[in-house]
């Protein structure tokens, strides 16, 4: 009985120091100068991205000829995210010996005056559909750059111990938004219209620009100019087997999320025969796990993070597993949530992952490879979600992701604890050898 209660006490102080750790890490984060600078700007530029996610549709549905308004606004919505990608490659030269706050206002400043224009347009009634994804697809340009940027700055402001809470923090803004944005954009588009939420997008980009392009990056720790010949990105990842099979992890986790975003809506509005608003309260739902999760990632900072992406892996596949096999609401809401809470984590564990390994002067290029290429595996997997949802379904379809994703994170273990023996066999002739 005693035995226990000090058990108890032992893994409660353990606990309580692990809060403890945690808030402290957070505190150091928020209180560096140069995040506390920029930080705000990043958070109300992720709220302006937030409303975009239903304004860059409306607005295409309105200005779009009546019979053609899927076709510009799957185009829209394309080339809001798809020309990173091609960003990525076409213009590196330009940027890649840039610090993380330099290719943040870059991007910046390419948003808000491509946005700016097209709120300018709409509001005039001048807009096109052509000049709308031309705008678009330009805006676009630098996102990866603007996103490796993002996380380039928390590796060069901050210890290997505290990163993890600092790419929480910025995930977690853009999860917040996620929540945030759309309903905040819904009410808005109906009062003013698209063209003037456009407008405060393009608004808070340049909140993001001006802030970052005042702020000092002498008190970031120094990253060493680029040569013109300088290795890209791939090159990098290419060379470093890790960062190479968590990329391609990524990637794989990603495509099968796509689907997801067909089948969903599908699955509410056919098989559930539920509305709008059914709909909204599973994204919802999902937003505020995801909110919640990314936000307490830093508590899994001392974690083998590896163990931590095959669990985040293997439980979204879990939570998605009562959407696919059963039509009850409860246990789907209740499943998304969850799903949330346990992909919130991911992308600041991935990102400190990228950051641990790679090499400090090509970090943002490697970076920016990362979202160029993960950008485009769930918009596959998403084109992939419309022939397989029309052939079994909304329902089904959600199964067949939720158990493909379990089989990836199971086979991902597997593999880790494969290395991991055959690590453990080459190590032991040296002991042998030494006694």
């Amino acid at each position: 009985m005693d035995q226990a209660a000090g058990q108890s006490v032992l893994t409660d102080d353990r606990s309580g120091s692990g809060t403890r750790s945690w808030i402290g890490s957070l505190g150091r984060v928020l209180s560096q100068p140069m995040l506390r600078r920029v930080m705000p700007g990043m958070l109300v530029s992720a709220l302006g991205d937030g409303m975009s996610l239903v304004a860059v549709a409306w607005l295409a549905v309105q200005i779009a000829p009546p019979d053609q308004a899927g076709v510009w606004t799957g185009l829209a919505v394309a080339a809001y995210a798809l020309p990173a990608t091609i960003g990525a490659a076409m213009l590196a030269r330009l940027v890649r010996g840039f610090r993380g706050a330099r290719l943040v206002a870059v991007d910046a400043t390419l948003r808000a005056v491509a946005l700016g224009a097209i709120a300018v347009l709409a509001v005039a009634g001048l807009l096109d559909p052509v000049v709308y994804v031309v705008l678009l697809a330009t805006s676009s340009l630098l996102h990866a750059w603007g996103s490796a940027g993002a996380y380039t700055l928390i590796a060069e402001s901050l210890p290997e111990e505290d990163r993890v809470s600092g790419n929480a923090i910025l995930s977690t803004f853009t999860q917040a938004a996620v929540v945030v944005g759309p309903a905040l954009a819904g009410g808005l588009t109906a009062l003013v219209g698209p063209g003037w939420v456009i407008g405060a997008d393009a608004a808070s980009f340049a909140v993001l620009a001006a802030t970052c392009w005042t702020a000092s990056p002498r008190r970031a720790t120094a990253v060493r100019p680029v040569p013109a010949a300088a290795t890209g990105g791939g090159r990098v990842i290419l060379g470093q087997p890790r960062l190479l099979g968590l990329l391609a992890v990524t990637c794989v986790f990603f495509f099968l999320y796509g689907p997801v975003e067909v089948a969903l809506p599908v699955h509410v509005a056919q098989e559930l025969h539920g509305s709008p608003g059914l709909l909204g309260l599973y994204w919802a739902a999902f937003g505020v796990g995801a909110t919640l999760g990314g936000l307490g990632a830093g508590l899994l900072r001392h974690r083998s993070l590896w163990l931590v992406v095959v669990s985040i892996i293997v439980g979204w596949g879990a939570a998605l597993l009562p959407l696919g096999l059963t039509d009850l609401v409860a246990p789907g809401l209740i499943g998304f949530a969850v799903g949330g809470l346990i992909y919130g984590p991911f992308t600041a564990i991935c990102t400190a992952l990228f950051q641990r390994t790679s090499p400090p002067d090509a970090l943002s290029r490697v970076l920016a490879t990362r979202t160029a290429l993960t950008i485009p595996s769930t918009a596959l997997g998403t084109l992939l979600g419309g022939p397989l949802v029309t052939a079994v379904g909304g329902r089904y379809t959600l199964l067949l992701s939720a158990l493909l994703t379990i089989a990836l994170g199971v086979s991902v273990a597997a593999v880790l604890g494969v290395g991991r023996r055959h690590a453990g066999r080459a190590r032991q002739p040296s002991l042998r050898t030494f006694a």
